[in-house]
């Protein structure tokens, strides 16, 4: 049996030189180590020898079997190695090389339509001297409710649909929040806008998501009036749209602002006839507006009897499903990159 095992070990050593892939080599395991191998029939024939001799045969067995598996292992990371420096060479490219040449082009990305209108909406207002600001996605009650006018028992929380956190803090349901943190360190007056993304526990459809976008606004001076709210709205929407739009005001109940309003613009996918999108009323709720409330302008440490303001919220999503034409809210969060493409 001593001369079996010299035998099997020289054999074994022979055919791993030749092995060049996994597949040779996974041959080669079940060929001496396999159920039916050279070396698993060496060890059942232990039983024939006397309890000495099958002592040391079987460690003899037994480090021979250890020295194959090492041997396996070292084959299998070298030919691992040798197969990534060959994808290495084949797929080696000089980065340092110019561009495509000949006629040759690369896919160019390009801005998200959100994006591309919250830019123009920016440069709208920057150029009547807004200023930007920006603040947390998560925030805590103080500023998302209770600054806003909103307190615990406020049956006005019932319209928010609220995200709330395990930590107490919550996802943010308006950017009114940035508008509080402004007043807290902007003294009047000031005209600031906030753009952002916010979070409702909306139920879904063509007209409501549950994570939207808003451009929060606001005016602070000293006899601010609703006709300044007015002209700003129309100036804004004028240099979305490129023309004036019809719009309509109606009484709106918000708790930050007194009086409150809804400015509406005309649907424009079905021109007032009634879709979907404005839920076949011919009209798109756009911007909830209005003066801002004394108890709001107290909690940005603002003196409401010697100062006014107006506030504005625009559903962003909205206007640009009404400058584009889109049908479906539901597009701007999806995964389909034709409809992207077709903003370039």
């Amino acid at each position: 049996m001593k001369d079996d095992l010299r035998s099997i070990q020289a054999e074994f050593h022979a055919a791993l030189k030749s092995v060049s892939t996994e597949k040779d080599l996974a041959e080669l395991r079940v060929r001496f180590l396999g159920k039916k191998g050279s070396l698993t029939s060496i060890l059942r024939g232990l039983g024939q020898l006397s309890p000495e001799e099958r002592q040391t045969f079987g460690k003899r067995v037994n480090d021979l079997k250890a020295d194959m598996e090492r041997a396996l292992e070292g084959a299998s990371g070298a030919l691992l190695q040798k197969e990534l420096e060959t994808r290495l060479e084949a797929e080696w490219v000089d980065v340092t090389l110019g561009g495509l040449r000949g006629g040759g082009s690369r896919p160019v990305g390009n801005l998200h339509p959100l994006t591309q209108i919250q830019y123009e909406i920016e440069d709208v207002f920057t150029a009547m001297g807004f200023e930007i600001l920006d603040g947390p996605q998560v925030e805590t009650e103080y500023f998302n409710f209770e600054a806003l006018n909103i307190p615990k028992d406020h049956p006005a929380r019932d319209m928010q649909d609220t995200f709330y956190l395990e930590d107490g803090h919550l996802l943010r349901t308006h950017t009114s929040p940035i508008q509080v943190r402004g007043m807290q360190r902007l003294r009047p007056p000031f005209k600031i806008i906030a753009p952002g993304k916010v979070f409702r526990c909306e139920r879904i459809d063509a007209s409501h998501e549950s994570t939207f976008h808003q451009i929060e606004g606001m005016m602070v001076d000293r006899d601010i009036k609703v006709a300044h709210l007015i002209f700003f709205m129309k100036v804004l929407l004028s240099g979305i749209f490129g023309k004036e739009e019809e719009l309509r005001l109606r009484p709106g109940y918000f708790p930050f602002v007194e009086p409150g309003f809804e400015l509406d613009i005309r649907c424009l996918l079905c021109r007032g006839k009634g879709c979907p999108v404005c839920k076949q009323v011919g009209w798109l709720e756009l911007l909830p507006c209005g003066m801002v409330h004394p108890n709001v302008l107290r909690a940005g440490k603002i003196d409401p009897n010697e100062y006014s303001g107006f506030a504005f919220g625009l559903g962003l999503d909205r206007l640009v499903m009404m400058r584009y034409g889109i049908e479906d809210i539901r597009h701007f969060h999806g995964a389909d990159l034709r409809f992207l493409q077709q903003f370039r």
